[in-house]
């Protein structure tokens, strides 16, 4: 939306246009405020003023209610007369569609989005796997093998069997790594079963984000890309730490290209509170430095959640564009949260910021942008201006139709599983077992041919020994026949002696007869 002199506006207090000024919206934003008090409209209508400006977006949606940005809007009553009520078409407001793009973790709503394994790194892996500082530690060991060695970590599976190779050979890594422990090789084992059973093993893979096709335009308008959350919000871990890889990417990714009359792209992070919650020091000052220097990459960050408090205060400072919704103070902490709301706003005469928090309508909000210096105006109460766009969500078949129209339709559906750490290891793997294999056969084969000798030894001795047995036996028969024949003998000579001598006695004295 513009005034009359093309100056975007999105809201409108006692008549008056609140601007802002397109050079400094890579200065950050935020946008709070409690549940149902007109955040998301908000969001949807700054993401069209945007893509109107040839701007690209990126927003996450939690229900498919922003996915009606891809369709002619002017579907509501409270829409339509806010239009009539401020004679917004006589300022150049119009119903009308704007181009969109669908991604899906998995590829269901939209186009898959992957990244791969190393491109996360470990710092992103340490969260999405709910690691403590000793076992994140091994994780980075794990890496810089795998690094060393040449081995690419895609998917889950490269690092499954890269934790494997690693645990079985820690004793291989002892001295140049230092010790890993298999305690810690197993917790991350067990971590990552559960993050492949929260589906997170669909994130991975390839072809990986390009992330120039989320900086699209079409029609002089900027692309909106809108991310299907809706299921990955059953995993918050897992959302929260694949939008840290895209903003991480995108600093990465992207030229330095110093002061733009226009951001190149608009990064919505929605449920920003679940991104801090629990979040480590390290990995919070990595955030920190990504949004105070990504602004110099033309990319403008805008958190949404429910109470400034939610974001810490090193990045807060960051967030020059405010839009502050509706907060309820029920209980001691809600005052004190809507006093922290009021405090960070440039205060205005006219009226009491923390008292007008607590009055804001649905679809009204406290409003302050930047000026042309850099410095925060005078937060202004005003209306934020309805979408030109549908209001809720497009049906499947309307969503269907706009995939298929895709800059990018055919791109990312196809996976691609190319040789990796896991291919490499495990050929290697096959490699050493047909070695293990083939030595365990000639091992064998040594074995049975040393007992074939020794059996064949044995049966040599034995022989032997049954043959001295059977000349031993063969022996002494021949002598007790000797021994049986001369005693028969001899008693053979004895009784014919015998028989002699006596018939000379008896013929001696009775021979004289």
């Amino acid at each position: 939306m513009f005034d009359n002199q093309h100056r975007p506006f999105v809201a409108l207090s006692d008549n008056a246009e609140l601007c802002f000024v397109p050079k400094m919206m890579n200065r950050h934003g935020l946008i709070t405020g409690a549940t149902g008090t007109g955040k998301t409209v908000s969001l949807q209508t700054l993401a069209e003023t945007f893509s109107e400006m040839g701007v690209p977006v990126f927003a996450a949606d939690m229900k498919g209610d922003l996915s009606g940005v891809a369709k002619i809007g002017g579907n509501k009553d409270s829409v339509t007369k806010r239009v009539e009520e401020y004679k917004l078409f006589d300022k150049g407001f119009k119903y009308q569609p704007f181009p969109v793009q669908f991604w899906d973790v998995f590829g269901e709503q939209g186009h898959p989005v992957r990244s791969t394994i190393s491109a996360m790194g470990p710092l992103l892996l340490e969260r999405l796997l709910s690691l403590n500082d000793t076992q994140g530690a091994v994780l980075s060991l794990v890496f810089k093998i795998a690094d060393d060695n040449n081995l690419l970590l895609i998917d889950l599976k490269d690092l499954q069997k890269m934790l494997e190779f690693v645990g079985n050979n820690r004793s291989d890594f002892l001295l140049k790594y230092g010790n890993i422990s298999a305690a810690s090789i197993g917790s991350i084992q067990r971590n990552l079963m559960r993050l492949e059973s929260e589906g997170a093993d669909k994130f991975f893979g390839e072809p990986e984000l390009n992330i120039q096709d989320l900086i699209q335009t079409d029609g002089g308008k900027g692309v909106i890309n809108i991310l299907a959350a809706d299921k990955l919000m059953n995993s918050p871990r897992v959302y929260t730490t694949f939008l840290l890889w895209m903003l991480s990417s995108l600093y990465e990714n992207l030229p330095e290209v110093g002061d733009l009359d226009k951001p190149k792209l608009i990064f919505f992070f929605d449920e920003a509170h679940m991104l801090f919650s629990d979040m480590p020091k390290v990995l919070l000052e990595k955030v920190e430095q990504i949004v105070r220097l990504i602004r110099s990459k033309g990319v403008g960050v805008y958190f949404c959640t429910q109470n400034p408090a939610d974001i810490p205060q090193i990045i807060l400072g960051q967030l020059g564009n405010r839009i502050q919704h509706a907060l309820r103070a029920y209980t001691p902490n809600d005052q004190k949260a809507v006093r922290v709301a009021a405090q960070t706003f440039r205060p205005n005469p006219k009226y009491d910021t923390e008292k007008a928090i607590t009055e804001l309508n649905t679809g009204e909000a406290l409003v302050s942008f930047l000026d042309e210096k850099g410095a925060p105006q005078m937060v202004e109460r005003a209306y934020v201006l309805p979408p030109q766009g549908q209001i809720g969500p497009i049906t499947p078949e309307e969503r269907n139709q706009v995939i298929r129209r895709s800059l990018v339709y055919g791109v990312y559906e196809k996976l691609i599983d190319r040789e990796s750490a896991y291919e490499i290891i495990s050929q290697k793997q096959g490699l050493q077992e047909e070695e293990r294999l083939r030595a365990e056969a000639e091992k064998e084969r040594i074995r049975q041919q040393r007992e074939a000798q020794k059996a064949q030894a044995e049966a040599e001795k034995q022989a032997r020994a049954e043959e001295r047995a059977r000349k031993a036996q063969g022996g002494g028969l021949i002598n007790d026949l000797i021994k049986q024949v001369g005693k028969s003998t001899t008693r053979q000579i004895s009784n014919q002696l015998g028989r002699s001598i006596t018939r000379t006695i008896i013929g001696t004295f009775f021979g004289g007869k």
